[in-house]
């Protein structure tokens, strides 16, 4: 990336984007048209000015070597958008990706070198020899012992509530949920966050979605039922599990287990990409495979409601990087540590497995983590099919075939794999679970690019 004449391709540009509006305004910005003065610079930095609707052009500068951070590309735009990053960044940089030369190699004018060599110094001097310590462990250890202490007893006390609601459900019977309405779970979830179990207060909120859920609703109820029940007995009874056990349930729960060991340097291609919220946050997934370790490897952020989480990787790309991994059994999150070169295109691909192989890794997962819906899985050479009332992805060789999950069905990304396949086997990365398979990354045969699907 740092190399000019390395591109990144419109896709991944545009998977940058906070958000639709954002993506379809920046794909407009992306010709000449609106353009002048654009250049870039070897050292991994693209600039322009770009014509709004006032007598001065907007400055738009992307860092996209931020080697020291753990954000992806900077961004810097003079216009007064508080999305990051802005439609113009976004059509900057689709500017970029063409080979057409409209962004020719250059020195950067003064206000992006002012932008630019402020934000490398500062980076720095966090990182030198003299920088400020980090957060490191807390200055009384016995004072952050006993909070911890204190926050189990309420989780503890909390769990043991949830056990005497689960037993009156089932005594009432599981149809008495339908005419009990929301409302109790709601309570229950409000009493679980009160215990300081996020965790468990976010499985309540789900039950109480369930009676409403369709034909079959009692089986789904009894299910997360018996799932959450274990869950709580796994906490009532931590001190008899496993080590990497015990930290799953400890996750599971809600307490905060921060990544530990020793960090994992590869170069990590970023399989997929994709944001989920609520009313409150915004959770953004970023899936990577070690290239040379061979893991897959999962990072979150975060976003306060209507906010778009700072991380963003887009699909595609290989990172040169160190991944501390967090406890537990099974346990796939990892913290992005220090990135030592700009994530740049890759030809590199995961391994794929097969139909059965991916099915069977899903089951050998749900032995360290029962709560698990799904696992990261590439298939290999499957063809995109439809299948009575949704699709399927039927292995080419002739083993079994996955179901494409409901909620995959309804999205455009399933029929941009359709096409993508034409009736050829494709390999495809996603979730594999108990509802079927999602699709979130495809490669069509030969060498061509990675293709988001979500």
């Amino acid at each position: 990336m740092t190399q000019q004449g390395v591109r990144w391709t419109a896709d991944q540009v545009l998977a940058l984007a906070p958000d639709t509006p954002s993506r379809k305004a920046g794909s407009r910005l992306g010709i000449a048209g609106p353009w002048s003065e654009a250049g870039s610079s070897g050292e991994g930095a693209v600039w322009g000015l770009c014509k709004g609707s006032g007598s001065t052009p907007y400055q738009t500068v992307v860092d996209i070597a931020d080697i020291t951070g753990s954000a992806g590309p900077a961004y810097k735009c003079s216009c007064p958008s508080r999305k990051f990053p802005c439609k113009h960044a976004l059509g900057l940089l689709l500017l970029w990706t063409g080979a057409d030369g409209r962004v020719p190699a250059a020195q950067p004018p003064e206000w992006a070198r002012e932008w630019l060599s402020a934000r490398r110094k500062g980076a720095e001097s966090k990182q030198g020899p003299d920088a400020e310590p980090g957060p490191s462990a807390p200055a009384d250890p016995e004072a952050a012992r006993r909070r911890a202490e204190r926050r189990a007893e309420r989780v503890t006390a909390g769990a043991t509530e949830l056990e005497q609601r689960l037993s009156d459900l089932l005594r009432g019977g599981i149809a008495a949920a339908e005419q009990t309405g929301y409302g109790l779970w709601e309570e229950t979830a409000a009493r679980m966050v009160d215990a300081q179990a996020p965790g468990l207060a976010a499985r309540v909120r789900e039950l109480g979605a369930i009676p409403s859920s369709g034909p079959g609703w009692p089986v789904r109820m009894l299910e997360e039922c018996a799932l959450l029940h274990l869950l709580d007995q796994g906490w009532l009874h931590r001190e008899r599990l496993p080590d990497a056990l015990a930290g799953t349930v400890r996750s599971r729960v809600g307490l905060p287990t921060p990544a530990q060991g020793p960090p994992v340097r590869d170069r990590w291609l970023v399989l997929a990409q994709y944001d989920t919220a609520d009313s409150k946050l915004t959770t953004r997934r970023i899936w990577l495979h070690g290239t040379e370790c061979g893991r897959t490897a999962l990072l979150l952020s975060y976003g306060a409601a209507g906010r778009v989480p700072a991380l963003s990787l887009p699909v595609g790309l290989a990172l040169d990087a160190e991944l501390t991994a967090h406890p537990g059994a099974g346990q796939l999150r990892t913290d992005l540590g220090e990135q030592f070169a700009a994530p740049a295109p890759t030809a590199a691909r995961p391994p794929g497995v097969s139909t059965a192989q991916a099915t069977s890794r899903y089951g050998e997962a749900l032995r360290m983590d029962p709560w698990l819906d799904s696992w990261p899985v590439t298939l290999r050479e499957v063809i995109p099919t439809p299948h009575a009332d949704g699709w399927q992805l039927a292995d080419a060789e002739g083993g079994l075939a996955l179901p494409v999950t409901p909620s995959a069905t309804s999205r455009p990304g399933l029929w941009r794999l359709v096409a993508l396949s034409g009736g050829a086997p494709v390999t495809v990365f996603g979730e594999c679970g108990h509802q079927g398979f999602t699709p979130l990354t495809a490669w069509p045969q030969g060498t061509g690019e990675a293709v988001p699907l979500c």
